[in-house]
């Protein structure tokens, strides 16, 4: 077949085609399309299943196409083989040589169905068959399968190089359906929405944005955004200009894959566009650096390099910083950075003066520091005699913790201080959960305020399932019933929510529910200090890296629903599947919510309305993690237990009932 800008794969022929060509031929497309030396197993192993291949087919009477090497972006990985024959759609992992069917292997294979399932539009509503085929492991028993879910995509089947043929007519004879026009299917738009750890493992080996988001018309555009800020940095290099970009986003509209895109692309100190993303977020950067660290070692491993572990974390925290970080070396010495393009991610959680002060005077011995991490912020990158550039990536309704300043503190920071920066700005920074009006109007429609459109990312991809999720969650919590239950509507279809006072069968349903590697896990709010009963204990610090990266081996994983995470440490990240357990602390009377902490051994009020904010945020935050799904848990309290009375709970579910949420 004819190279095309749109072509995915390192090799692909109708079945006839393949069939007929030489099969040194095809080795050679796929060392050519290889993005590292190919060494000589490689090669032995593409010939056996090439061989292998041929020997399978040319007896199956099955017509379709063959396509090696088939590129995933959002996982950074290649399909072995993803075969149609006929009305079936096949993906094909071999494990030459091996002897076993591994989990890891299964999980593999299913992975890779369900990234095409998910996100490439004409393999949505086609029969798939995951399949794993090592090669001389003992012939495996297909006596059932199962798809599980209703999107007809089978559990793996399991295939030796003798029953391969075998495995192949299973899938066959277990779906019906019309001829595959795989010439239409090849062509077919892939939309991807990666998790916030998949986009940045992408974009640091070298993939772009453009390649990894999602392109369709019911999507504000990722790269669209990435282009408009690429294109306002090098005006303010080319003309000598000091600019602070406001972005604004729903949550999970990719705010932060946007920043990570733009300092990706300049990672090297002697670039003049050398940029760094700084984030608040502690658990985010951790995550972030262990996970690109450890990629960027397995990478060099399959090239045939050898780099450490170490070396790698330096490299990915050159272009990714914890703002504090940044912060210090601003304080230690007053030259100007060397980055001349800082992106904070998060920017509405920089803190205001007196936590900054507060902070400066215990940690830093400090005592008399006069300014906001905004305001200091700004003034580092003001040092620059040329030009500067400032991106905020702002989210509404986001700010969870004590002493955070809002988007108006780095208002303030430009109105009062830095008169000289000209401004652009996300239209939406006038609504009112940004809490920026009065700023805005100081700021006023001078000459060097620019509105731009493009700054604001509208739908979020996180829900790729449903972009009206948070819209259902925003209005649940501004407790408006009926346009939440509309929504719902359209979000159940697609996102399945589901309402149950068993937290043993919460986690029962979230097993069910996650296929491959799909990741699930607890979250709740840091102040619900009374789930202790059923093994919960909030203040059992988790260590995010284990917790978001690591296997359904390990017993610090989500994935064993035993830790689990706080808003703290899940804003800015996701999952695929969530199970939210509801406290006291976020109670239901009539028609406002009620807000409590736990102080000693009882419950109390909290009355300061910038707290009651921080916690209805906080729910917010838990509630918006999930891409696929989720199960809420409120549990049914104990009447002996005056720190968990029923009545603390009761009102909470039956409101989540009449939003019309199904009970499990």
């Amino acid at each position: 077949m004819a190279a095309s800008p749109w072509q995915r794969w390192s090799y692909a022929a109708s079945i006839d085609s393949f069939l007929g060509a030489d099969e040194q031929a095809i080795l050679g497309h796929l060392v050519g399309g290889s993005d590292f030396p190919v060494e000589e197993m490689q090669r032995n192993a593409w010939l056996e299943q090439i061989g292998l291949l041929k020997e399978t087919l040319v007896t199956s009477g099955s017509r379709g196409a063959v396509y090696l090497e088939y590129s995933i972006p959002r996982l950074g990985k290649r399909i072995d083989t993803v075969l149609i024959l006929d009305h079936v759609l096949f993906v094909l992992e071999f494990k030459v040589g091996e002897q076993a069917f591994t989990s890891a292997g299964l999980n593999q294979v299913w992975d890779y169905a369900l990234d095409l399932k998910n996100f490439h539009e004409p393999s949505h509503g086609l029969p798939v068959v995951p399949l794993l085929i090592a090669t001389r492991a003992p012939t495996p028993t297909l006596t059932k399968a199962s798809t599980d879910h209703s999107d007809r995509l089978l559990q793996p089947l399991r295939a030796n190089a003798a029953s391969l043929r075998h495995a192949l007519q299973f899938g066959l004879d277990y779906f019906a359906g019309s001829a595959i026009d795989w010439m239409k299917w090849q062509t077919g738009r892939y939309m991807p929405t990666p998790t916030i750890v998949e986009a940045a493992t992408a974009l640091y080996a070298g993939h772009a944005v453009e390649s990894i988001s999602r392109s369709d018309a019911g999507a504000q555009n990722l790269a669209l955004t990435a282009q408009r800020l690429s294109q306002v940095i090098e005006d303010a290099r080319q003309y000598g200009r000091k600019v602070i970009c406001l972005v604004t986003g729903v949550p999970g509209a990719g705010k932060t894959l946007v920043g990570l895109d733009i300092a990706n692309r300049h990672t090297k100190e002697d670039d003049a566009l050398y940029s760094v993303f700084l984030s608040g977020n502690g658990p985010l950067v951790r995550v972030l650096v262990e996970a690109l660290a450890h990629d960027e070692v397995a990478r060099a491993k399959e090239q045939g390099r050898s780099k450490r572990i170490g070396e790698a974390r330096s490299a990915v925290k050159q272009f990714i910083q914890a703002i504090h970080h940044f912060r210090d070396e601003g304080l230690h010495d007053e030259k100007p950075p060397v980055e001349h393009v800082a992106l904070f991610d998060e920017a509405q959680r920089a803190w205001n003066r007196e936590k900054t002060a507060d902070f400066m005077r215990r940690k830093r011995r400090i005592p008399d520091f006069a300014a906001s991490e905004p305001e200091f912020l700004i003034s580092c990158m003001d040092r620059h005699d040329d030009w500067a550039v400032v991106v905020c990536l702002v989210g509404s309704g986001q700010e969870i913790n004590t002493g955070e300043a809002g988007i108006g503190a780095w208002l303030d920071a430009v109105n009062n201080r830095f008169p000289h920066w000209q401004v652009h700005l996300s239209p939406k920074l006038t609504e009112i959960e940004f809490r920026a009006t009065e700023q805005l109007a100081r700021l006023g429609e001078s000459s060097r305020v620019t509105n731009d459109h493009a700054l604001h990312l509208a739908t979020s991809v996180r829900s790729f399932r449903s972009d009206r999720v948070s819209t259902f969650i925003n209005q649940l919590l501004a407790l408006e019933l009926e346009p939440a239950r509309q929504s719902l509507r359209e979000v159940l279809p697609h996102f399945p929510i589901r309402l149950t006072r068993s937290l043993p069968a919460a986690k029962q349903w979230l097993r069910s529910q996650a296929r491959g590697n799909e990741r699930y896990g607890m979250i709740v709010s840091s102040q619900a200090q009374r789930l202790k009963p059923y093994a919960i204990d909030v203040r059992a610090t988790i260590d995010p890296v284990h917790w978001f990266l690591h296997d359904k081996t390990d017993v610090r994983s989500s994935y064993y629903l035993e830790d689990v995470a706080t808003e703290f440490q899940v804003q800015g990240l996701e999952l695929d599947w969530a199970c939210v357990v509801w406290d006291g602390d976020l109670r239901v009377r009539t028609n406002a919510w009620d807000y409590f902490g736990f102080k000693g051994k009882r419950w109390q009020r909290i009355l300061k309305e910038d707290r009651q904010r921080y916690l209805l945020n906080a729910y917010r935050v838990l509630l918006t993690r999930a891409r696929q799904g989720m199960v809420v848990v409120v549990p049914e309290g104990d009447a002996d237990d005056p720190t968990r009375n029923p009545h603390y709970y009761d009102p909470a579910f039956e409101l989540l009932v009449a939003a019309g949420i199904p009970r499990l």
